[in-house]
Order: structure tokens, then C-alpha cells, then sequence
């Protein structure tokens, strides 16, 4: 399962957002530095409220949404690509991960300690960002040097590393992460076989306090931090940025989902900000979600972005892959506005679709295979 890495600067609020989101208390959230040290690991579930509208229509008797996985990884330091802190640790954990949640602290509070005595998330965006350059670096002028004498000797392989690293190594040296070079498709799937830290897609969580909560959500630019945050990552990561407020998030994961909706329209906010942090995490790491959707349950299936009908067929079981003959297809919106099936079925809404078919992100479907086949 794809995973997504919550990252950021001692005490900005990483584990009390894991905590947030995995509606857990597994990970420790102390006002010192390094209060996580080994990575906390926890299933999240994708809210979807297309999921509850089609169990109402189908009379469902359960509903599976999808999931992913997020990681708490121990704070970073400056200085970490030289081993300060537990940065060795920390580079290692990103690289396993597949995307990054970055927390940056938007919020002052004196009784809670910040790294570096001040709150300025561009500068604590900045440290983290040259320490995973940093650590490219070094690692992109090792593998160019193993790969030199092959290249040398004729090895196309290793002259096209080579002719990349060249390329690249500019780019880092002028603080820029390895994602933001502009690269062919081919010289993309390469750098991809890299595991660079900063080829790694990123979303940015601006973490306020309860009481700015309303303010920023509802009018990002004038909140200084948000605003600049925004502006920032927009311009040099090519990247989003959401409002949360971890710590009443991790108050609210103990509530219900009805009393949670009065307490943030009493907020004055429509939705929780981790419920966009998750949602938008999931399409980050690059998957979509179809849905079937009957008696007995209606359930999120996830699939890569640009899968087609069979490999979507496949991971309800590997039968449906290899027997494919077709799937019967209608979008979500065009199935909630006839109201059933049988009548999108009257209404020419749905469709039959080959295996050339690339699904969409909402498609309900259902599939037709032969296992004999």
C-alpha cells in the first residue's frame, strides 16, 4: 500500500496531525524535540460521501471506503543531511515513503517550543527542502561517479544516468528539489529509479490555531503565515497547501461524525481539514477511486490514475483481469441523478465499455468476465 510521509521541524505538530487522521493516539505529541523517533504507521480511511449516497440507493448493508497509509517520521533538523539530530533516520524514512505531508507551524504559542525560538514557516520550509537537496547531492555525485567508467566503456545505460546526473546536479546545487526540473518522459521515469527525496510529490499543512481556524480556511490571504506559506510552495514546489488546526482535529477523532459537523459549522468552517488533507494525499500518491455498489455493500475501489477496465477489474480478483469481457459503466453524478440503475440503464447513462476503457475517477461499475476464458 502507497504511503504518505507527515514530515516538518520538531514541535510544528506532526504526530498530534497523525494522531488527527488515524483517529489514534499512537503517536506521542510532546513539547520537546524528537518526541518520535520510530515511525509510527496507521491505516487511514479516504472520506467519500459518494459512498453514502449509493449505499441509501442500494439499500447497502455496509460501506468499505478505500485507504491509505501515513507515516509519522521524526523531526528534522538543520543539519541532518550531515547526521544532526536523527537525521540519518529521518532521510531514510522519506525515502520509503511515496509522497510527503509537510507540517509547517502557523500558529504562535509561547508554551510550546519552537526549534529555532521564532515562527516563520518559509524558513522552516526552507531547511527541510535543502536538507533533502542536500542529500541528493551527495548521493547523485556517488552514483555518478560508479557509473562513469561504465559510461566510458559504452554502457548506454550508465551514459544515460550520467547525462542525467550532469543535468541535474546544476539544478540541486542551485537549491531547486530534483521534481521541479523540466525533464523529457523518458529522462522522468528514470529519475524516478533514483528514490530522490526531492523528486517526491508534496502537499504543505498549514497548522493554526482553533481560534484562526474560520479566518484562514475562509480567507487564506489574510492569515500572514497561511498567505505566505501559499505563495511560497505555489511558486517553488509547484505544490498545495490546506488549513488544518491538528490539535482540535485530534480532539474532534474522538467525536462522532454528527456531533464533529455541529462543532465546525459552530467554527464557521464547512469541513474538516483533515478530511481535504486525506482526500487530497490519496490523489497526490496518484490513485483514484471507482465504486460498485449492491445489497450486500457499496465500496471504494482504488486503482493508479489512467488505469483501464481490466487492471481495474483485477483488484477485486486477479479472475476478473484475466477473463475480462467487459464492464457496464455510469458516472456517479449521472447515477444519483437518475436514481437507480435500471433507470440510468432506460436512460442511456449506462454504458458498456472494453478493455481499452480508461476509468474515471467516481465511475460505478460493474464488471463481466469468464474465468474460463
Amino acid at each position: 500500500m502507497l504511503q504518505a510521509g507527515i514530515v516538518g521541524l520538531p514541535n510544528v505538530g506532526k504526530s498530534t496531525l497523525f494522531n488527527a487522521v488515524t483517529r489514534s493516539r499512537k503517536a506521542e505529541a510532546a513539547n520537546y524535540p524528537f518526541c518520535t523517533i520510530d515511525p509510527n504507521v496507521g491505516m487511514v480511511e479516504v472520506p467519500d460521501a459518494r459512498l453514502g449516497v449509493l449505499a441509501e440507493m442500494s439499500k447497502s448493508e455496509r460501506i468499505v471506503p478505500a485507504a491509505i497509509e501515513f507515516v509519522d517520521i521524526a523531526g528534522l533538523v538543520k543539519g541532518a543531511a550531515e547526521g544532526a539530530g536523527l537525521g540519518n533516520k529521518f532521510l531514510s524514512n522519506i525515502r520509503e515513503t511515496d509522497a510527503i505531508v509537510q507540517v509547517v507551524r502557523c500558529f504562535e504559542n509561547d508554551d510550546i517550543i519552537h526549534e529555532l525560538g521564532s515562527v516563520d514557516p518559509v524558513r522552516d520550509i526552507e531547511i527541510i527542502n535543502d536538507e533533502l537537496i542536500l542529500a541528493d547531492l551527495a548521493a547523485m555525485e556517488k552514483r555518478k561517479e560508479s557509473r562513469i567508467k561504465k559510461a566510458r566503456g559504452g554502457d548506454k545505460e550508465a551514459k544515460a544516468e550520467v547525462e542525467l546526473i550532469d543535468k541535474l546536479l546544476p539544478h540541486l546545487d542551485a537549491g531547486k528539489p530534483a521534481i521541479t526540473l523540466e525533464l523529457s518522459d523518458d529522462e522522468r521515469k528514470l529519475l524516478h529509479t533514483f528514490y530522490l527525496l526531492s523528486d517526491k510529490k508534496s502537499i504543505f499543512a498549514c497548522n493554526v490555531s482553533e481560534e484562526e481556524l474560520a479566518d484562514a480556511v475562509n480567507n487564506p490571504d489574510s492569515h500572514p503565515y497561511v498567505s505566505a506559506v501559499r505563495k511560497y510552495v505555489a511558486e517553488h514546489h509547484n505544490a498545495e497547501a490546506i488549513v488544518i488546526s491538528a490539535r482540535m482535529e485530534e480532539e474532534l477523532s474522538e467525536l462522532d461524525e454528527a456531533d464533529t459537523k455541529d462543532y465546525l459549522e459552530a467554527l464557521g468552517v464547512s469541513d474538516s481539514g483533515v478530511s481535504e488533507l486525506i482526500k487530497a494525499a490519496y490523489h497526490l500518491l496518484g490513485l483514484r477511486t471507482y465504486l460498485t455498489t449492491g445489497v450486500k455493500e457499496t465500496k471504494a475501489w482504488t486503482i493508479p490514475a489512467g488505469a483501464k477496465a481490466p487492471q481495474a477489474a483485477g483488484v477485486i480478483h486477479t479472475d476478473f483481469e484475466r477473463g475480462f469481457i467487459a464492464a457496464q459503466v455510469v458516472a456517479y453524478e449521472d447515477l444519483v441523478a437518475c436514481g437507480s440503475l435500471q433507470k440510468a440503464k432506460e436512460l442511456a447513462k449506462l454504458r458498456t465499455e472494453g478493455k481499452d476503457y480508461v476509468v474515471q475517477d467516481g465511475d460505478v461499475v460493474e464488471f463481466r468476465f469468464n474465468v474460463s476464458k
